[in-house]
């Protein structure tokens, strides 16, 4: 199994060198990868300056919003940072819900299965004609890319396309990633049983139907972790989890998650205080029950040996948290790494 560390623009690093200091600390304690969300920034820019600052780290965005882009704008960025890279970047994309596509980014939503198989295929169309040159001459129903003229085609390219992975929770969208994506990122909201039963069949039986193999499709997931070496890091990292478990579970598009437990009952609860401004009474619903099934409790080493056993069969990479000490994440490291 690989481990990612992650980092965001949200740890309040101001300083482009403390940024890049914060990659080579990665790469210096052999994680696999490094992986940025999109949250408050634009992720791409990040992972150029992780580009430029190390040398044999995976590169990963987790996610970048497809749909507040358009295929060809990808495209350039994922090619860019891939090339700057020496081929270590990998495009991880997901779709974000309806209300922030429409009215945060202002476009188009078209039904995210639907949409996010036909940009991953409109990527790969581009990436064809620039890495291949194919004729550029994709006519989806959402995306068309018809013209491409030599000034504006990207020349470096010995590292040839990045891979891409695609976030996903439903049914449908797993369907999608087996089937378009070179890998799944497992949504935190999950559990080892929704994995087990439905995300791992669901992503055999596609892969079987379109001639895949599951040995060149990898699953990831950012697990929920509770731990830290003081009392109060504990309890802190325990309210935050709380916190960020009913957030999700308010979401409509999460609710098979839940079902998977019996707990569908939770999430018009939560749904509910979300949109009457009460989010601070969501984390009273999550009861230490949900917690510990969808988090992972205990101490670093615990955490260590608890991670391994719920995923160490289901998933090829994880993400660790890094804040505790290096000595203790390099323990934690060797624990989830040993066989």
């Amino acid at each position: 199994m690989k481990i990612d560390s992650c980092f965001s623009f949200a740890d309040r690093l101001d300083e482009i060198d403390d940024i890049k200091s914060r990659f080579k600390c990665f790469e210096s304690q052999d994680f696999d990868g490094v992986v940025t969300a999109e949250i408050q920034n634009d992720p791409f820019l990040i992972m150029g300056m992780g580009a430029d600052a190390t040398d044999n780290v995976e590169l990963r965005t987790g996610i970048a919003v497809a749909f507040a882009r358009n295929p060809m704008t990808t495209a350039y960025s994922a090619h860019d940072i891939n090339a700057f890279s020496k081929g270590r970047f990998t495009l991880g994309l997901g779709s974000q819900i309806q209300a922030h596509i429409k009215k945060r980014f202002g476009m188009p939503w078209h039904g995210p299965a639907k949409q996010m198989s036909e940009f991953i295929r409109a990527l790969h169309a581009i990436w064809d004609c620039w890495y291949d040159d194919a004729p550029l001459n994709f006519r989806g129903e959402y995306y068309r890319h018809t013209l491409m003229t030599p000034d504006f085609t990207p020349k470096n390219i010995e590292y040839g396309r990045p891979k891409v992975v695609m976030a996903a929770v439903g049914p449908l969208m797993i369907k999608t990633a087996a089937r378009e994506a070179d890998g799944l990122i497992v949504h935190s909201f999950a559990t080892q049983k929704y994995i087990e039963e439905h995300i791992v069949p669901s992503i055999n039986t596609t892969l079987d139907e379109a001639g895949k193999s599951a040995s060149d499709f990898e699953i990831s997931f950012p697990p929920f972790v509770v731990t830290g070496e003081t009392e109060a890091a504990f309890e802190a990292a325990k309210a935050q989890a709380r916190y960020r478990i009913a957030f999700y579970g308010s979401t409509p598009a999460y609710k098979p998650v839940l079902a998977c437990h019996d707990w569908q009952d939770l999430q018009p609860k939560l749904n509910h205080l979300s949109k009457n401004n009460a989010w601070d009474k969501m984390p009273e619903l999550i009861s230490d029950e949900v917690l510990e099934t969808f988090a992972v409790v205990g101490e670093p080493l615990d955490v260590a040996e608890k991670i391994k056993t719920r995923y160490g069969n289901l998933v090829s990479r994880i993400t660790l948290e890094n804040s505790l000490p290096t000595e203790v994440v390099s323990k934690q490291m060797a624990i989830i790494k040993s066989a």
